[in-house]
């Protein structure tokens, strides 16, 4: 709804009324309709002003309205209609301002924002463009490479910012309204035909055709893929090439073709699906966010290495205070240098105060004694930490939450090394930790509901997603990501090489393929984790181990000393030691070629579709393996586990709705046909959860959860 009063004599408030941030639902759209046709026929309205209820102006679209039918005006004719009229309309920005809440703002003559609100187009990540004018609005008034960037980006920006690019006329950090109502009354009778965007030309870059050909690679480059940023560059180029009314239709056009497409659907499951695993629940269904989380203010983080310097930046950008402790005096040094430098770097980049005086170091484990929660991030090494959580349970208070970064180590052993194994929770951060948006918050049989519920909301005071996941080796992301790899160096035995490999999978939409991502983190982490499960045999090339197939080519990279980029050469080849661009390594294509020949392999060609069928079925398939045992909740925290810390396209979903839209029929037929070819590898075999789907007519993911819990027979 949308409400009219008249204030200060002459200024017509129209108010919107859509808790909690006056989305443009139908109701909405059709009172904002009512209001400026009475606002602008009543004489003693002189101007109007245009603001939100609840310190907020408006979040834009009511995406819910997405999946069915459209009812209620539409909104290109009432921004065309509030342009149009002929007294002054002043948007008065609180809040926010995002979508079609700013396109409803560049509809009016004047814009006032409050100094911290946010304003952005951020359609783009739901899979769309701004398709209320404002690919059309924004170039015509801040320019074309700076419309561009927001569009194409879907970045918010701070009501200074708008204000330094021209999108707003006033910043205040007063009553928004009041200042809006004041600067309303201060304009009555002045000509409105240079406020009226739409009537502006387009100020566009010399060479115009060169200018958007050198955009359109950067953004197909970046987009891995993605077709919502494509089509932003398109509309905007129609609002520099094209009048505003052809402008608008080609607005129009692009925005049929991406409102229906799969990708738009994926990028609003991912929308929603955030919402869903802040709801965090068990796997039988039972609610643990109503537990009341225990209030957090100072933080222990122990351990200083890139794990542990990432998680105290975080801590501290949150505005917690942190107790940093590094045993060696040497490495905690360079961690405090480097904490520095992490710290004034980012808040250079987010336009904050420096709080590197948030964070006290030192070198004796004492000194977290008197701090609410503990993060241990040591070197992955059971023993070691076995020690350190006997040390914490001894000196810190009774009532201490100790948690573990730890990437797959057992969390209810570490708990059982303490006097208090219900405070014990797992929080496994993702490298760099305070720039990757995920956090694994693990549970095991015995952690207290309000231990999971500080840990997922300290999470969330850290920027992250997190996703309460149940203990099991490697937890949900790292157990899924080994059939993936294990896949891909199956792949590389049978035929293909690691160029091949990478290319289909950075096709479909990954930042990197798998060899590209072991190098990158370096072959040796990998051979770490094998060594401790007892695979390595070093200097063998057996092609079994532990009873199952079994690829040493890793452990023959390493024993070469081929690492990755920190050494110049691991499954590429590289300029220098720490140089970032790969290169095919002759090399490696000898050596692949005697190694298949003496384990008696003959070389075949394998396609992209090979290469994305077995590496992503089997990925998708361990999967269903982990809902089927009660580790994930749901479809929804495996998805948002691989989209914000595994890189998996958000575009596509994320690998379990990927799945639901190929088809889990094609999925299971496709892994009955590799497990067919390939009976000495378990991953292939297809998930009986996955069977169970398929004779259940293959249901909405939405589904999935409810037909997980249903019991059924073993047999």
């Amino acid at each position: 709804m949308a409400a009219l009063t008249r204030v200060s004599g002459s200024v017509g408030l129209i108010s919107l009324l859509n808790p909690p941030v006056n989305a443009l639902s139908a109701a909405v759209r059709q009172g904002i309709v009512d209001t400026v046709r009475r606002a602008v026929s009543d004489p003693q309205v002189k101007s109007v002003v245009i603001c939100g209820q609840n310190g907020v102006f408006c979040g834009g679209a009511d995406i819910k309205e997405f999946g069915g039918h459209m009812s209620g005006p539409p909104l290109v004719p009432i921004f065309n209609t509030i342009e149009a009229a002929d007294k002054p309309v002043v948007a008065a920005i609180e809040g926010s301002a995002l979508g079609g809440g700013l396109e409803l703002a560049l509809a009016c003559h004047y814009r006032i924002t409050q100094s911290k609100a946010r304003l952005g187009l951020p359609e783009v990540s739901l899979g769309l463009l701004p398709a209320a004018g404002g690919t059309q609005r924004l170039p015509r008034l801040i320019g074309v490479p700076a419309a561009l960037d927001l569009i194409t980006t879907g970045r918010h920006l701070t009501g200074a910012e708008a204000l330094k690019l021209g999108i707003v006329d006033q910043v205040t950090d007063q009553n928004t309204v009041e200042a809006a109502v004041k600067f309303a009354l201060s304009i009555v009778g002045q000509s409105l035909e240079s406020r009226r965007i739409s009537t502006l030309p387009c100020p566009c870059p010399a060479d115009i055709d060169a200018f958007f050909e050198g955009v359109m690679q950067r953004v197909k480059k970046s987009a891995h893929g993605a077709i919502a940023p494509v089509a932003c560059v398109q509309a905007v180029q129609a609002a520099a090439t094209l009048p505003f009314t052809q402008g608008m239709q080609r607005e129009q056009e692009l925005m049929a073709t991406l409102f229906g497409s799969g990708q738009a659907r994926a990028l609003q499951y991912c929308f929603f699906s955030q919402r869903v695993v802040s709801k965090w629940s068990s796997p039988s269904g039972s609610r643990w966010d109503t537990s009341k989380p225990k209030p957090v203010t100072k933080v222990g983080v122990i351990g200083l290495g890139t794990m542990g310097r990432g998680i105290t930046v975080a801590l501290a950008l949150a505005g917690l205070s942190v107790v940093a402790v590094e045993t060696q005096q040497q490495q905690m040094m360079a961690a405090q240098h480097a904490v520095s430098g992490m710290l004034e770097r980012t808040a250079r980049r987010r336009g904050v105060s420096l709080v590197g005086d948030q964070i006290r170091y030192s070198v004796e484990l004492e000194a977290v004694a008197d701090v609410e929660l503990v993060i241990e991030a040591v070197f992955e090494d059971m023993a070691l930490k076995e020690k350190l959580f006997k040390q914490l349970s001894a000196l810190c208070k009774a009532d201490t939450l100790l948690c573990s970064n730890t990437s797959s180590l057992d969390i209810d052993h570490l708990a059982s090394q303490t006097h208090s194994p219900q405070l014990v929770v797992g929080m496994h951060f993702f490298a760099p930790a305070h720039v990757m948006k995920l956090l694994e918050v693990v549970y095991g049989p015995r952690s207290a509901p309000q231990a999971v519920a500080t840990a997922m909301e300290l999470g969330k005071r850290m920027g992250k997603v997190s996703v309460a996941v149940g203990n099991c080796s490697g937890f949900v992301g790292n157990r899924m990501l080994m059939p993936y790899v294990e896949e891909a160096s199956f792949l590389v035995e049978e035929g293909a090489s690691p160029e091949i490999v990478d290319r289909a999978l950075e096709e479909f939409g990954f930042p990197m393929g798998v060899f590209r991502m072991s190098d990158l983190s370096g072959l040796d982490v990998g051979w770490k984790v094998r060594k401790a499960r007892g695979l390595v045999e070093p200097g063998q090339m057996s092609r079994v181990r532990q009873g199952r197939r079994y690829s040493p080519l890793g452990d023959l990279l390493c024993e070469q000393g081929r690492f990755g980029q920190k050494t110049g050469r691991g499954w590429y080849l590289y300029d220098s030691a720490g140089s970032r661009e790969a290169q095919p390594d002759p090399w490696l294509q000898s050596f692949l070629e005697e190694y298949r020949a003496r384990q008696g392999l003959v070389s075949r060609r394998i396609d992209s579709q090979e290469v994305l069928e077995r590496c992503l079925y089997a990925l998708i398939n361990e999967g269903f393996n982990i809902l089927q045992e009660g580790i994930a909740a749901g479809p929804e925290d495996i998805d948002m586990i691989y989209v914000f810390g595994y890189g998996f396209p958000r575009h596509r979903g994320g690998p379990m709705f990927y799945a639901s839209q190929v088809g889990l029929a094609q999925v299971l037929q496709r892994l009955e046909h590799y497990q067919q070819l390939h009976p000495d590898i378990p991953h292939l075999r297809p998930s009986s959860l996955l069977r169970r789907l398929v004779s259940s007519g293959s249901p909405r993911i939405q589904r999935w959860r409810e037909i997980i819990r249903m019991p059924h027979s073993s047999l």
